[in-house]
C-alpha cells in the first residue's frame, strides 16, 4: 500500500499540472471561437495511412530526443539545488564548434563520429564550468552568471557563423558552417520499422535516440547509486551538513556543472549528426529553456523527463495540424506554458500532501543521511523523484542558497 501510495503522490503533481494545463488551453480555445474537442480530434490524428501513422510517430520521436537531453542536463543541476539556465547557451555553443571540427577533419565513420561528440560535450562542459568557478570562487549565483553567459554564447556563435567558420557562398540567405562529411552521421533507425513490420516512414529516425537513451541511464546510475551521486543529493540538501560530514560542497558544485554542461553540449547532436549536417541560421532553438519545462514535469527522474519530453513532442507536432484546421499553433505554447507553471504549483500541493500523511501516521520526514540520500527526504530508491520545485526555489531563493554559501565558505576554512 505504500508503494502506491508513494508512487501516487509522484505522479499526482505532473497529472494535475498536465489536466490544469488542458483546461486553461480548452478555454483559450472556447474565447476564440473554436471548439476545444475539435483541437484534441486534430492532435491525436496521426493520419489514415500507415507511413502517415509511422511518419507522425517518428517527428514526435525526433523532437523529443534532444528534449531529454536538455531535461536531463537541467536535472542534474536540480539534484545538487543549482538552476542551470544556461543550458540555451551551451548547447547552441557545442554544437557550432562541433560542427566545425567535424566538417574540418576526415576520419573513418566510428571515430569521426565520436569526435564530434566529445568535443560537443568539452565545450558544454567548459561553458557550464565558468558558472561553477564564479559561483564558488566569488559567490555569483548561477542563475545571473547562466543567463548572461546565454547572451555571450549567442553573440559569439553569430560572430562565428558569420565570420570564421562561415561554410556558405557569399550572398545566401541561410548562413550555414560547412557540412559534415557522410563519416560523421549517425546512421538513422528506419530499419527497426520494418524488422516489426511497420510500414516505412518519410524521414528518418534519429540513430542519436540510442545515445540518450544510455545518457539517461548512466545519469541514474551515477546519480542513484554511486557515492559521487550520495555526494551530490547530500549536498543539494544541506551544503552546510554535507561538508561538515567531509563533502567537498565546493568541489561537488564544479563537478555537477561540469556534467549538466556535458549533457546540454549533446543536445544539438541529433539535429546535426541526423539531418542537418551543419549549423546554420535555422538551427532549431529553444531547446534549453523547454528542458527546464521537461525536467520539472518529469520530476528529475530519467524515467519522467522521457515521458516528459514525449508529451512536449507530441504538443509540437500538433501545431501544423492545428493551423490546417483553422485553430491557432499558438495553442499549443499555451499548454506548454501553462503546465510549467502549474507543475510548480502541483509539486508544493504534492509536498504538502506527503507532509500531511506522515504527520498522520506519526512519522517524521527521513534525515538527509538514511536510505540513498536522494534529494526526496532520504527515502529509499524505491520512492518518488525529488520535488524539483525545491530545487528551483534553490536556485532563487534565500533558503538553501544561504546554506550554500555557508557550505562553501565552510570549505575555505
Amino acid at each position: 500500500m505504500s508503494t502506491l501510495r508513494r508512487l501516487g503522490t509522484a505522479l499526482l503533481a505532473p497529472v494535475l499540472a498536465i489536466v490544469v494545463a488542458l483546461a486553461i488551453s480548452a478555454l483559450v480555445i472556447v474565447l476564440i471561437g473554436e471548439n476545444p474537442l475539435s483541437a484534441v480530434e486534430v492532435m491525436l490524428d496521426f493520419g489514415d495511412s500507415p507511413s502517415q501513422q509511422t511518419q507522425a510517430m517518428v517527428v514526435i520521436l525526433n523532437r523529443a530526443v534532444p528534449l531529454f537531453l536538455a531535461g536531463l542536463a537541467v536535472s542534474v543541476a536540480f539534484r545538487m539545488g543549482l538552476f542551470n539556465i544556461g543550458v540555451e547557451g551551451q548547447y547552441r555553443l557545442a554544437t557550432i564548434l562541433s560542427a566545425a571540427a567535424g566538417a574540418a577533419v576526415a576520419l573513418p565513420a566510428p571515430l569521426h563520429v565520436l569526435l564530434i561528440i566529445v568535443v560537443a560535450m568539452l565545450v558544454g562542459a567548459f561553458w557550464a564550468g565558468i558558472v561553477a568557478v564564479l559561483k564558488v570562487t566569488r559567490g555569483v549565483s548561477e542563475v545571473i552568471s547562466s543567463i548572461m553567459l546565454n547572451f555571450i554564447a549567442l553573440g559569439l556563435a553569430s560572430f562565428l557563423l558569420t565570420g570564421p567558420l562561415r561554410g556558405s557562398e557569399p550572398g545566401a540567405s541561410i548562413i550555414t558552417t560547412a557540412d559534415i562529411p557522410e563519416s560523421g552521421w549517425f546512421p538513422g533507425l528506419n530499419g527497426v520499422f520494418g524488422a516489426l513490420g511497420l510500414a516505412e516512414p518519410r524521414s528518418e529516425l534519429y540513430g542519436f535516440l540510442l545515445v540518450a537513451a544510455v545518457a539517461g541511464i548512466v545519469i541514474a546510475v551515477l546519480v542513484k547509486r554511486t557515492r559521487f551521486g550520495f555526494d551530490l543529493r547530500a549536498t543539494g540538501m544541506s551544503p552546510s551538513a554535507a561538508t561538515a560530514s567531509g563533502v567537498d560542497a565546493r568541489g561537488m558544485v564544479i563537478k555537477t556543472m561540469l556534467i549538466s554542461g556535458a549533457v546540454a553540449g549533446l543536445i544539438g547532436l541529433p539535429d546535426l549528426l541526423g539531418s542537418s549536417h551543419h549549423y546554420g541560421t535555422e538551427f532549431t532553438t529553444g531547446l534549453g529553456f523547454l528542458g527546464i519545462a521537461v525536467a520539472l514535469l518529469g520530476r528529475n527522474s530519467p524515467v519522467g523527463i522521457a515521458l516528459g519530453a514525449l508529451l512536449f513532442g507530441f504538443l509540437d507536432r500538433a501545431a501544423i495540424p492545428l493551423q490546417f484546421e483553422g485553430i491557432p499553433a499558438s495553442v499549443v505554447t499555451i499548454i506548454q506554458g501553462t503546465i510549467v507553471l502549474a507543475v510548480v504549483v502541483a509539486n508544493e500541493i504534492a509536498r504538502r500532501i506527503t507532509r500531511r500523511q506522515a504527520e498522520r501516521g506519526g512519522s517524521q520526514p527521513a534525515s538527509p543521511t538514511t536510505g540513498d540520500g536522494s534529494t526526496d527526504g532520504g527515502q529509499g530508491s524505491g520512492g518518488p523523484p525529488p520535488d524539483p520545485g525545491a530545487a528551483v526555489g534553490t536556485g532563487t531563493g534565500p533558503g538553501v542558497r544561504s546554506g550554500a554559501a555557508d557550505g562553501t565558505r565552510g570549505g575555505q576554512q
